[in-house]
């Protein structure tokens, strides 16, 4: 494979590899060294490529292995969950500053779950991606897929009806 053709078919879901990695990863910086990582991997591989069914769903599994990885390394003592990829571009300050609230209270909502409905929670519901590219991804049945995002997603309801209280007395 050339590296034409190889920039054709990874750099259209390069900023989805981002994202994941700055769900796991702290910061930033570690989400764009994990991102680098996995195309250098990627890269090595443009070989056998061609043999892969879904190259994005490949990607997407050496990113969470990559950074889950790095989480459980000696290095990665201050890393933590978290997640900013909410922007609203045309409304007023209040309405930016309940939206910055409440996408930081999913967060924190979010760190709390366990790590397979966050990664659930995260390919599905940011990222969108089907239940069979989940369940392929994470290597998890569809059936399980769907139970998970749906616990994930009544925890994190609930939650918020208890921190917000959302005109319930």
């Amino acid at each position: 494979m050339q590296q034409t053709e190889f920039l054709t078919i990874v750099m259209p879901f390069k900023d989805k590899l981002f994202r994941l990695a700055k769900r796991l990863l702290v910061s930033k910086e570690e989400a764009e060294d994990a991102t680098q990582e996995v195309l250098l991997k990627l890269w090595s591989k443009n070989k056998k490529m061609e043999g892969y069914n879904n190259v994005e769903a490949f990607a997407m599994t050496m990113t969470k292995n990559f950074c889950l990885d790095r989480l459980k390394s000696k290095q990665a003592a201050n890393l933590k969950l978290v997640h900013s990829n909410y922007t609203d571009n045309d409304s007023s300050l209040d309405k930016k500053l309940e939206a910055t609230d409440s996408v930081s209270w999913v967060q924190k909502i979010m760190e709390e779950l366990p790590e397979q409905q966050k990664m659930v929670l995260q390919l599905r519901d940011v990222e969108q991606y089907e239940y069979e590219e989940i369940s392929e991804m994470l290597e998890m049945k569809p059936t399980a897929v769907r139970v998970a995002l749906s616990r994930a997603r009544k925890a994190v309801r609930e939650e918020l009806t208890k921190k917000h209280n959302y005109g319930i007395v």
